[in-house]
């Protein structure tokens, strides 16, 4: 039976399904079932310009799209066979329902790819359109449902939402008495995973990559922190670029070397049951169906079905060592199975009387983040990786390929793929212990609803503020990012919220008062905020190096009097903000950088990878060593003066300056006059032994004055309802300032060339075809509408024209405020327009959410009355900073 099913699920076998595969340049033919001797391996090539290791979806589409990108001189080893991994026991199912926008754009094409490749190729891949219904036992599972069709229908991918008799009518089969709708995408399809692999393989061979089975990589040889070459079971190859798609031997692979590569996955047992045939086969174009709120997904398989889940208590495996060269099909456990099995039955009750064939149980690789990792390692110059796709591999082979192979060749790829970016991660994700216990909550995860500002449960208090047991003692509630504690806001004694599981909610959240007392707070006394998180670098050098070195990465001049703050951005070539940040200049030699807390990995490769090579420029990440107490609002000024028997008025403590001081007991206080918010304030930089006696010392003083902590959900408030950006949400690699209107960060004359500044120059002249606007929902009712979260449609006079970044509730204006790029596309060709102020002003603006669209006004600039004092213009505009 289990040969048969393999058999079965690759539909083919790889000899039969290409008799010309030897002359193709694969090395090695798979091992007959009879026993026979191994084929003779042809010998490795001495040098290639890239070595791929595995042969699975992703081994064999970074090969096939860099071939068909021009690159040739490629070598693609596999320790087993082609597609004999995690690969082979995939169920096949090419699904474009995704949250997330990268996601969904990777695996609309995987499925476009999919399509045409048996043309292609002459491989037979099972592509069957069948299309997919995922269904909704919940409103709130329907609310969900219903914002994933939003992206999908302006993505030009067809979708509805129907109801539980038109379920009934795609799938006769189906129970529908416990169901409120579904959402129906007609063009998602079923492939045999295996054979799709084979066919990439094809096509890539042909292109001239050479393909070795039976070859295992052993580690990867480094030379001055570079690739030079891999070290395999049949001698070393020298290369120039590795790609790990080790799938789940990938974390194994990347500490194999002396330059470990951290690559944080871990693989759980999946399972899944296949049935024989019905007494009427199942149609081949039935649609798959999803039922999460069930855990399970149901599709047809030769005329009965297959159908697994994603259950609640996950089955860790493989903690340790490359113990299988070929996955096999691991040990059957009907017990751990059987409440995915009821949930089967419940779905589809005339299943009782069916002849189950086999229980799968296979590896899944899961990522802490739910998300997969592609990129370059930043330890590593030419070590790439891709792997960890949370059991979508198949629905993100095609596309996660394509990106990476554009970023290999080209620098980066043709979208944003910062969420999915391995130096989103450091190596405290690494740990196996955390890996172990995140991946037991993300795979259940999978079904879960996705809810705004959910937070990880599991691997937290790993870093913490030296302020941690403090706040928390004053009813702080935490969330985390990039491993470190961070406060959402306070409960006040005697206040109850709900538990975690009850106050998941679409609409008005229990914190809504708690946060706007916060954001009063910062308005009309002063507060204090915890920011120890932010990333902090100092650059220093012997001679002018620093300065001539700063001034060439970054677009605004930091040629400045010592004691000045300048905001910034850090770009690409394409003008495209890699960071955004605050620089202090400490002396004509030094400077201090404040960075948003995800750029602690990124923005330390991409300057070390800018650096002069000799010893004359020191960057040092400082981030462990300073406490940041960020002060909001009209009465810091009279705490900090009575602190530090100073005056901090503005004729003393200009706007945008840094200066060392004493507060309290304590020296060395670095001060600086911003508060990342737009409201008045200062932010304090403590060496972290000092931290909490600071800390208390600013209570204490701050009691007159009405002092009160806070957290980052009054920060958000604040933040957007002043127009301003977030670097990782509305600010990316593909984001300009001049399409963000930040052009006055950017010197153009400063005297010398800075990155990026070429296609600054250009879009000065030409304009923009995307401009970052502000929109306040006009008839929408916080109490009793959907809430507005990021990602929603943006439509201008009826026509789509952007997607929402980010949105908050602003207490001060009592309404939503959304923050968005709107584009201009010629309504008859779709072709990308310049985007004029006066198409801003000109068109009535509606956003999309969960289906439902609401009036919006927009904005090009922020209300000048929410500021609380009178300032300069420049000052204003130049406050408006933030990286939460």
């Amino acid at each position: 039976a289990a040969e048969m099913f393999l058999r079965l699920l690759s539909d083919v076998r790889w000899r039969g399904a290409h008799p010309n595969w030897r002359g193709l340049g694969v090395t090695c033919s798979w091992r007959s079932t009879s026993g026979a001797a191994e084929p003779h391996l042809l010998p490795l090539p001495a040098q290639a310009q890239v070595v791929i290791c595995g042969g699975g979806i992703m081994g064999t589409s970074v090969a096939y799209h860099l071939s068909k990108m021009g690159w040739k001189d490629i070598v693609l080893l596999e320790q087993g066979r082609l597609a004999a991994g995690t690969t082979r026991f995939c169920a096949g199912i090419v699904s474009t329902a995704r949250h997330m926008s990268i996601e969904l754009k990777m695996a609309d094409y995987s499925n476009k790819l999919y399509q045409q490749l048996e043309q292609e190729t002459g491989v037979n891949t099972g592509y069957v359109k069948t299309g997919s219904v995922s269904l909704a036992q919940t409103q709130d599972r329907l609310i969900s449902l219903r914002r994933i069709a939003a992206s999908l229908r302006v993505m030009g991918i067809p979708c509805e939402i129907i109801t539980p008799k038109q379920v009934a009518q795609l799938h006769p089969l189906i129970n529908i008495h416990d169901l409120v709708g579904a959402m129906y995408v007609p063009e998602d399809a079923l492939v045999s995973s295996a054979n799709v692999s084979l066919a990439l393989a094809t096509a890539a061979s042909r292109n001239g990559v050479q393909i070795h089975e039976r070859t295992s990589v052993s580690h990867v040889s480094v030379q001055k922190g570079h690739v030079a070459g891999v070290e395999t079971d049949r001698g070393q190859i020298r290369c120039q670029y590795f790609v790990n798609c080790a799938g789940q031997w990938a974390y194994e692979l990347g500490h194999s070397g002396g330059e470990p590569v951290n690559i944080p996955l871990h693989a759980c047992e999946h399972f899944y049951l296949l049935t024989h045939p019905l007494k009427e086969p199942l149609a081949s174009n039935l649609p798959t169906i999803v039922d999460p709120d069930g855990r399970i997904y149901i599709r047809n398989w030769q005329g009965g079905i297959l159908s697994g889940g994603f259950e609640k208590n996950p089955k860790p495996l493989f903690t340790e060592g490359r113990n299988q060269l070929e996955i096999q099909n691991l040990q059957e456990d009907w017990d751990h199975f059987e409440p995915l099995l009821s949930a089967l039955l419940r779905r589809m009750p005339d299943l009782e009387a069916l002849q189950i064939m086999q229980l799968v149980n296979c590896p899944e690789s899961f990522t802490p983040d739910m998300r997969c990792i592609m990129g370059e390692s930043h330890t590593v110059r030419g070590y790439f990786v891709l792997a960890g796709m949370n059991s979508a591999g198949i629905s993100y082979g095609g596309g996660a390929g394509k990106y990476l192979a554009e970023w290999m060749v080209n620098g980066y790829p043709t979208e944003n793929v910062w969420p999915l970016d391995l130096k989103r991660f450091g190596a405290l994700q690494s740990s196996r212990t955390f890996l172990r216990h995140r991946v037991m909550e993300v795979m259940p995860l999978m079904c879960d609803l996705k809810v705004p500002r959910w937070d990880f449960q599991t691997g937290r208090q790993l870093r913490t503020s030296p302020l941690y047991d403090r706040l928390d003692a004053q009813g702080a509630r935490w969330m985390e990012k990039h491993g470190f504690e961070r406060v959402k806001y306070f409960v006040p004694p005697g206040k109850d919220l709900l538990d975690l599981d009850q106050s998941k909610t679409f609409y008005k959240p229990d914190w809504f008062d708690i946060v706007g007392s916060e954001v009063k707070c910062c308005k009309e006394a002063v507060c204090v905020i915890d920011m120890s998180s932010f990333t902090k670098f100092e650059i220093s050098s012997t001679g002018d190096q620093a300065l001539e070195t700063l001034q060439y990465l970054f677009s605004n001049d930091l040629d400045v009097p010592v004691g000045h703050v300048v905001h910034t951005g850090m770009l690409n070539e394409k003008g495209g903000y890699e960071n955004d940040c605050s620089i202090a200049r400490l002396s004509k030699r030094s400077f201090f950088m404040i960075s948003p807390t995800d750029q602690q990995v990124h923005c330390w490769a991409w300057m070390k990878n800018r650096l002069p090579d000799d010893n004359s420029l020191t960057l040092e990440d400082v981030t462990w060593k300073y406490t940041a107490l960020n002060l909001i609002g009209p009465r810091a000024v009279d705490v900090l003066s009575e602190l530090s028997y100073a005056p901090m008025t503005a004729e003393h403590f200009p706007s945008l300056f840094c200066k060392e001081m004493s507060v309290g007991y304590a020296n060395g206080i670095r001060v600086m006059s911003i508060t990342h918010t737009g409201e008045p304030g200062f932010v304090l930089y403590i060496p972290i032994e000092y931290a909490l006696h600071v800390y208390n010392e600013v209570m204490n003083m701050g009691q007159k004055y009405g002092i009160r902590n806070a957290g980052y959900y009054a920060l958000r408030s604040l933040r957007i309802e002043k127009f301003f950006a977030f670097w990782g949400q509305d600010l990316d690699a593909f984001t300009t300032p001049m399409e963000c209107g930040r052009e006055f960060q950017v010197k153009l004359e400063k005297g010398m060339q800075f990155v990026g500044q070429e296609a600054l120059l250009e879009q000065k002249q030409n304009g923009v075809y995307k401009r970052f606007t502000m929109f306040i929902l006009e008839d929408h009712d916080t109490d009793t509408d959907l809430w507005p979260w990021w990602g929603e449609p943006i439509y201008r006079n009826g026509h789509y024209v952007g997607k929402t970044t980010s949105s908050a509730y602003s207490y001060t204006l009592e309404r939503h405020v959304c923050l968005g790029f709107v584009h201009h596309f010629d309504e008859k060709t779709g072709e990308e327009l310049v985007v004029t102020t006066d198409f801003i002003n000109q068109g009535e603006f509606e956003i999309d959410i969960a289906g439902q669209r609401f009036q919006a006004k927009a904005k090009l600039y922020p209300f000048s009355s929410l500021f609380t004092q009178r300032r300069r213009k420049d000052e204003v505009e130049l406050s408006g900073y933030q990286r939460e």
